[in-house]
């Protein structure tokens, strides 16, 4: 098994990429601690590396943000937890613990709503996941015509989310839906 890594705009995260699916197309999970982490045996192994701030799986990637250290010291535990883990084909959570796939919660969303939801799914998550991050709506305000986002993995903390909010999600939606005056982060 060959395990690839990459960069991404957060200096402090680094993306891992096993070369075989992790949660599939369209779903993500997110350890911000080792407490959150205890469902999933890969994400407790991984955080029982000292240096391992936060962990998020994407379609076919690992997120892993260091709270310090130097990247050269950590990759090999990491790389070995991870080889270990997808080569034993140890389940990625625990049977009773494993996270439910995001339903539609928004299907009595309005109009606008369902556009916003579109394009953050078409055209920004996407762009957002090859930078090891997923983006989330969380809610859109009529009256003040305010998109709340939040970043999760690599984005969350990145010294360029706030330039990815303001200029590019903001421009886009903005362009696409007139009703949207300014993305903010939840």
């Amino acid at each position: 098994m060959f395990i690839q890594t990459e960069s991404t705009p957060n200096p402090a995260t680094l993306k891992f990429l096993p070369g075989r699916p992790v949660l599939g197309a369209g779903n993500t999970a997110e350890f911000p601690d080792e407490e959150a982490a205890q469902s999933s045996p890969l994400a407790a192994k991984l955080f029982e590396i000292d240096e391992v701030a936060s962990i998020f799986y994407g379609e076919d990637f690992i997120a892993i943000t260091k709270s310090r250290g130097e990247w050269q010291h950590l990759k090999p535990a990491l790389l070995g937890a991870i080889m270990d883990h997808f080569t034993r084909d140890l389940p990625l959570f625990h049977e009773d613990r494993a996270p439910q796939p995001a339903g539609d919660e928004g299907s009595d969303d309005n109009e606008i709503v369902v556009q916003i939801k579109e394009l953050l799914d078409t055209r920004v998550r996407p762009a957002v996941a090859q930078d090891g991050g997923d983006i989330i709506f969380s809610r859109f305000d009529e009256t003040s015509g305010i998109v709340y986002l939040q970043m999760r993995g690599a984005c969350e903390g990145c010294p360029s989310s706030t330039m990815t909010l303001k200029h590019g999600i903001e421009n886009l939606l903005r362009h696409f839906v007139p009703e949207v005056n300014e993305v903010r982060p939840v």
